[in-house]
């Protein structure tokens, strides 16, 4: 009988004592390979333990929410310093660039903009509003344990902003950290990056996990000539530390605190810091400090009841130009669930409460008469319930209802309908369904309303957005010879109202923003395909299909959404050689996305296609040395004209009818990829366990 050879993850033996995502369950056993018959496959499919789609430990397979898992090896193949960079790797979810000067960016999913992706770490809600402009490039990789994706709905347990979709980064657990691990990565450009982490006991029932991030990307290069850095200066340091406690009867409990610093800077080569908010010389400067603390608390009774809670500060000091952005944020939040099965039944209930406090030096936090300041204070009192029914072995379905309140917009309810129908283990169809509701500030969430010369005009009182979501997805693992070829498809269907949208096109001036009157579509399919050859080649696609667009009401034409690719995918190629060298080869490609033109702008209102691929060699070795090097950005790709009229950034000389007559102004909204060029890089890991 031949033998065949699977390069697995191994999450199915997750001890259940252990924690993950907000109940971070342990992982004993690592990335590895299995050996199983041709009998075997028919009855053995490899299933992961996974949280995110239904808050509790459970079976992938049995799960009726699909769950996308990616390890921290995965990300491995192509390693950058941050997870805004690595999770490009997904298919379907892009992190975009928002500014060609200072770099802010948000994670799309399934072409939504970055604020309808709900970004979890540990299952608490850490990364919003104002942290997601700068702080997912804070978030070192050398925290990841794993990462889990929820492409779709997930209102009804994370709440009603979760429209899109759910990240939920689950950390490293210091009860099975290894005990020292180091990872120093350069490159060609000096961009220089230091993960340090180290794992010590207290006592027999205790463990804590500190970890150190240092970033530091110094040296000003401008290789497209315009006078403006082609990638933005960053100088970061990000320091965690996490505690695990064991408890009788394997309770949870654990406590994590993060501090985040960086000063991050773009804009015209001769800057200096003399030169911040001043008029002579442009540059975009940013100082952010930010604090968080997350835990979860299982309590010591009978029943399982569990308490998770958060807490993050957030202070950025920036100048974009001339104009000066202060603001504060703080975020508390608890949540409380009692988790128990009868019969076929598993019940959640749960109640939470989110505190924001949000103060800026915008029109967005005065008082209406403009006269005073008035900070944003907003409790939101929630309850959810979701009861997870197997009907029998082929069929599971899941109910869920949440419901919220807050002062501003009162009662909020949301939804959630799922369904798993599996007839044998190679199959399997999941139908989900879901509402959202999310509330805009436009200053913490749209970068484009402070940076550049264009006026912000907020035509009226903006109302809170709205959406019905579906998803449908289905895996098919299809026996060759004596592997599996695993394919994962999904279509989905998103309708917005009330959605609010920043109109770039009537006036070249002003970006005017107001609720769409009439409704926005998401809609679209992708597929991944993953395979295994009998030599050592592992093989990984993804495609997407998007269309999003938007429909005025009276009107015909569709206008299609800025930075929305139709097409989009990600590559991944692996071949191992028996002397433990591995060369991986990666990347993505876009398709034509809509860009924000200038009325008789000269350049392009479409993208081209392009792709930014990747190639990486390692080679490890049994004393925990791992070397690797590579290049990235391969095809040597960067956009043309990223920025209008970089010589004259203040638009001191826009009135100029011979070398002006279209009266362009300088914008930085029209970049769509990294300005960085072809480049090396070079890096040592040490891991001892």
């Amino acid at each position: 009988m031949k033998r065949i050879l699977f390069s697995v993850v191994l999450l199915s033996s997750y001890c259940f004592s252990q924690e993950t995502d907000s109940l971070h369950l342990n992982q004993n056993l690592k990335p590895d390979s299995i050996t199983v018959t041709k009998k075997e496959i028919k009855t053995k499919l490899i299933d992961d333990v996974v949280v995110t789609g239904t808050i509790k430990p459970i079976s992938r397979s049995k799960s009726p929410v699909a769950v996308e898992i990616y390890s921290q090896k995965f990300f491995q193949k192509n390693p950058t310093p941050n997870i805004f960079e690595a999770i490009s790797m997904v298919n379907g979810v892009r992190p975009q660039l928002n500014c060609s000067v200072c770099n802010t960016g948000d994670i799309h999913i399934n072409g939504l903009e970055g604020p309808y992706t709900m970004i979890l770490i540990d299952g608490m809600p850490i990364v919003s509003s104002l942290s997601t402009v700068y702080g997912l490039s804070g978030i070192p990789n050398s925290l990841v344990d794993r990462i889990e994706v929820v492409k779709g709905p997930a209102s009804s347990i994370y709440g009603s902003e979760a429209m899109g979709g759910v990240i939920n980064i689950i950390t490293k657990n210091a009860l099975t950290a290894p005990k020292l691990s180091l990872d120093v990565m350069t490159s060609t450009w000096s961009e220089d990056n230091i993960d340090l982490s180290t794992k010590f006991n207290v006592g027999k029932k205790a463990a804590s996990l500190l970890s150190l991030n240092y970033f530091n990307f110094t040296k000003r290069i401008d290789q497209n000539k315009d006078n403006f850095t082609d990638a933005t200066l960053q100088n970061r340091i990000s320091v965690f530390n996490k505690w695990n406690f064991q408890r009788k009867e394997n309770r949870l409990a654990s406590l994590a605190l993060r501090y985040l610093y960086e000063d991050r800077f773009g804009g015209e080569m001769q800057w200096t810091k003399a030169d911040r908010g001043g008029d002579k010389v442009y540059g975009e400067s940013i100082y952010t400090n930010r604090v968080e603390a997350l835990g979860v608390y299982q309590w010591p009774l009978k029943e399982q009841i569990i308490t998770q809670f958060s807490y993050n500060y957030h202070n950025q000091d920036s100048f974009y130009g001339t104009n000066p952005y202060d603001a504060k944020q703080k975020v508390a939040f608890v949540q409380t669930y009692w988790d128990r099965k009868f019969g076929n039944h598993d019940l959640i209930l749960g109640v939470t409460y989110k505190r924001t406090f949000y103060d800026d030096n915008t029109p967005g936090t005065s008082s209406a008469d403009g006269l005073t300041n008035e900070p944003m204070k907003s409790p939101i009192l929630g309850a959810f319930i979701q009861d997870q029914w197997e009907l029998d072995s082929k069929n599971t379905i899941l109910l869920g209802y949440r419901y919220d309140y807050d002062r501003i917009h009162h009662s909020v309810h949301s939804p959630r309908f799922a369904w798993k129908f599996s007839p044998n283990p190679y199959h399997t169809l999941r139908f989900n369904f879901g509402t959202g509701f999310r509330v805009v500030n436009l200053f913490t969430e749209d970068h484009a309303a402070l940076t550049g010369s264009r006026e912000v005009v907020i035509k009226s009182d903006l109302k809170p957005e709205k959406s019905i979501n579906g998803n449908l997805n289905y895996i098919w693992k299809i026996p060759v010879g004596n592997r599996l070829i695993n394919l994962d498809a999904s279509a989905f269907y998103t309708y917005f109202s009330n959605k609010i949208v920043g109109d770039f096109d009537t006036d070249p001036d002003k970006i005017i923003y107001d609720n769409l009157h009439g409704y926005g579509i998401s809609k679209g399919a992708s597929m991944n395909v993953d395979f295994s050859f009998s030599f050592p080649l592992s093989v990984n696609l993804g495609v997407t299909y998007l269309e999003v667009f938007q429909k005025l009401d009276g009107e015909n034409a569709k206008v299609q959404q800025l930075h929305a690719p139709k097409w989009s995918g990600t590559y991944s190629l692996t071949y191992k050689f028996p002397n433990a060298l591995t060369v991986d080869f990666t990347g993505q490609f876009y398709g034509p996305m809509r860009l924000p033109v200038l009325p008789d702008d000269f350049r392009p209102e479409y993208s081209p296609f392009y792709s930014l691929a990747n190639i990486q060699v390692s080679k490890a070795f049994k004393s925990g040395f791992e070397v690797y090097c590579g290049i990235k950005n391969l095809f040597n790709f960067t956009p043309k004209d990223p920025l209008m009229r970089p010589f004259d950034p203040f638009d001191q000389h826009v009135n100029d009818p011979i070398n002006n007559p279209n009266n362009y102004k300088f914008d930085t909204a029209y970049g769509y990829a990294p300005m960085q060029r072809i480049r090396g890089f070079f890096g040592i890991r040490y891991t001892l366990k």
